[in-house]
């Protein structure tokens, strides 16, 4: 009778260059308990310099691999059906003065950009007409609306992306997250699809 394999693909790893991929760290598997150690040491490829800093590693690869070893298997494939190897070199700490660079790019063109908004919108008219309504005077400085308004800016910028500074208020993921997590899905399937058709082979130019 012959024994089945349950492999399920991780979608993307990190590893080092030229070094052997094996099993193990590129899927999940569950096998027979008497070939399941050999199976997740087995060698499924060498990253390699020529290849770039990403490598494509898909079903068709991992069981070819296999079947030099244990011929007579069932392979299955739970899940996705490549794994991405990412190669880049794990970044150094940021430096302090870099940080400082940054922050203060971000905090002066986020501090336009609301200014810029709020002076085409005519915020400054409305709280003045807001304070004639509400005190029945006229004044051009209405702290007693333009103050809390700020705060409460800040709070709700906080709050909407559910961080502040390393403290996160809930499980839930802000927009932020949301939004680099479908970039990097569809970059990830724009690598696949790319590497995809870099081996597909010449059809003589017809369409």
């Amino acid at each position: 009778m012959e024994a089945s394999i349950y492999i399920r693909l991780h979608h993307r790893i990190r590893h080092p260059l030229n070094a052997q991929v094996k099993l193990r760290e590129i899927a999940e598997v569950i096998a027979p308990e008497s070939m399941l150690p050999d199976l997740l040491s087995t060698d499924i490829h060498q990253v390699k310099r020529e290849e770039g800093q990403i490598v494509i590693i898909d079903a068709m690869m991992v069981v070819e691999k296999l079947h030099r070893y244990w011929p007579d298997t069932d392979i299955q494939f739970i899940g996705p059906s490549q794994t991405i190897i990412d190669t880049t070199p794990q970044s150094k700490n940021t430096s302090f003065p870099l940080f400082l660079f940054v922050w203060f790019l971000l905090f002066i063109g986020a501090a336009l950009t609301i200014m810029n908004f709020h002076e085409d919108v005519s915020m400054l008219d409305v709280h003045i007409k807001l304070y004639e309504i509400v005190t029945g005077e006229k004044t051009d400085h209405p702290l007693i609306f333009q103050i809390p308004y700020s705060i409460g800016l800040g709070a709700g910028m906080v709050l909407f992306f559910n961080h502040l500074f390393k403290k996160r208020f809930n499980e839930e993921p802000s927009p932020l997250e949301v939004e680099m997590f479908n970039y990097q899905q569809d970059l990830d399937q724009y690598v696949i699809f790319h590497e995809r058709k870099e081996r597909r082979p010449d059809d003589g130019g017809r369409s």
